[in-house]
């Protein structure tokens, strides 16, 4: 058995992420300005652009991630100057490779998700100095579950200091409100408002340090769809507004049980111990009886984190399910794989298990460069189904779980896990240090 290869019954050739980007011609930004606008027609309210005067590409855009209007917006936003969006590998797929011909030829750059690229610097390289045109990239690599944002790699911060190129930054408010990530095939009556706001110029670039510009990258796609919404009064009236939330909202404040709460109309409520909240117009939620543990959505999102996290600070996390599974390793079609298993720990990191076309196979993603991983509720492209999505150099797995509403607490655990190892490192580090300053004071 390899680690990390899978036998195909035929010759499969992987998608190649090395080629050079397309510079798509200029006809192409109005077309897909045009199409933006068709698609988004009724669900824009305002867009406003700061500190962008006299701004020309070549620019690196960071844009906050909710929904997929956030590209037919930021497209809209860009015209008529051509842009490349560094894209998950998966949303090329689809026709056979057509649709990811057509996003070639609009510029688009392919990625894995949560992988090391060794081609992206080279193709952010032609997109930014050989092409002078604007980069798009998604730092946050994915939905976010709950109207906020998600964790921004450090690395991207090493990006821009090389390239020392503007940044710009855009912040799609109503996106998740309109289509919540764990309700997104229903849209409510939401209109966006979105900003594109330049952050950094190359003077700040070159006199700041890593951390400095990843502090303001943070802070500038900070974002909090609940707190918008009751800020500027969107009343959101569809009486199934809470359908779908317990995906996000898996543990019970009341009674603590896992994996036990379920959603109805306006209603969300644990069979455990039967304690029901009400999501209120303003996308508040008021328990029916008794105390009201939670009344912001993002804080009680924030409490399951910490209750994670605490089980892998204490050595009590551990997670395994049986699967069904399938791999993408190029974009023409998903080859179902059949059953497997996934175990989640700090120890071994993800691991994926499972015999195929005669031969067992192991797929492993140690938790050091794993930084944070793709979960789905309702996964579009194939049955609908949760699922973990686990990506490697060559081939990207989907794993549908059968376990009840797991893979936020999975998501949760990776980042924790990960955040706990580098903290771990960094104290090492100083450790050394100390000592060996302690051994030259001796000397001295």
């Amino acid at each position: 058995m390899e680690l990390n290869k899978i036998k195909y019954k035929r010759h499969i050739k992987p998608f190649d992420t090395s080629k050079k980007p397309i510079r798509s011609w200029k006809i192409l930004s109005w077309v897909a300005m045009v199409v933006s606008k068709i698609l988004t027609r009724g669900k824009i309210g305002k867009l406003e652009k700061i500190n962008m005067e006299g701004l020309k590409p070549p620019y690196i855009l960071l844009s906050n991630h909710q929904t997929f209007t956030d590209f037919e917006i930021n497209a809209i936003l860009t015209y008529p100057e051509k842009f490349h969006s560094i894209a998950t590998f998966e949303g090329h797929y689809g026709f056979y490779g057509i649709r990811a011909y057509l996003m070639e030829k609009v510029g688009c750059i392919p990625k894995r998700k949560f992988t090391t690229d060794p081609h992206l610097v080279s193709s952010c390289n032609t997109v930014l100095n050989e092409y002078g045109d604007i980069l798009s990239i998604y730092p946050e690599a994915r939905y976010t579950d709950i109207g906020t944002t998600s964790p921004i790699s450090d690395s991207y911060a090493q990006l821009i200091k090389k390239f020392n190129k503007p940044v710009v930054a855009v912040v799609h408010r109503g996106n998740y409100l309109r289509a919540p990530f764990w309700n997104w095939q229903r849209e409510r009556k939401v209109k966006t408002y979105t900003t594109m706001k330049k952050i950094l110029d190359p003077e700040d670039i070159e006199r700041m340090s890593c951390e400095e510009i990843i502090a303001v990258v943070r802070r500038e796609l900070w974002h909090d769809e609940h707190q918008w919404q009751k800020d500027n009064n969107i009343i959101i009236d569809e009486p199934w507004r809470a359908e779908g939330l317990h995906k996000a909202l898996y543990q019970c404040p009341h009674c603590l049980a896992e994996h036990r709460m379920l959603s109805k109309g306006n209603k969300l409520w644990c069979v455990s111990c039967g304690k029901e909240w009400e999501m209120t117009e303003l996308g508040e939620l008021r328990a029916t009886s008794g105390k009201t543990e939670f009344s912001h959505i993002p804080d009680w999102y924030n409490w399951e984190k910490e209750n994670v996290r605490r089980e892998v600070e204490e050595g009590r996390y551990y997670f395994e399910d049986d699967v069904d599974v399938y791999a993408l390793p190029n974009v023409k079609k998903f080859i179902k794989l059949g059953k497997g298993k996934l175990t989640h720990s700090l120890e071994n990191g993800i691991t994926l298990e499972g015999h195929y076309n005669g031969e067992d196979y192991k797929i492993v993603r140690p938790s050091r460069g794993l930084y944070s991983i793709h979960t789905e509720y309702n996964y579009c492209f194939l049955k609908h189904d949760p699922c973990i999505q686990i990506s490697i150099a060559d081939n990207t797995f989907i794993c549908n779980t059968h376990k009840k509403d797991v893979v936020t607490k999975v998501y949760f655990a990776v980042v924790a896990i990960h955040e706990k190892l580098m903290r771990e490192r960094a104290e090492n580090k100083q450790k050394k240090l100390d000592a060996e300053k302690q051994k030259d004071d001796k000397k001295e």
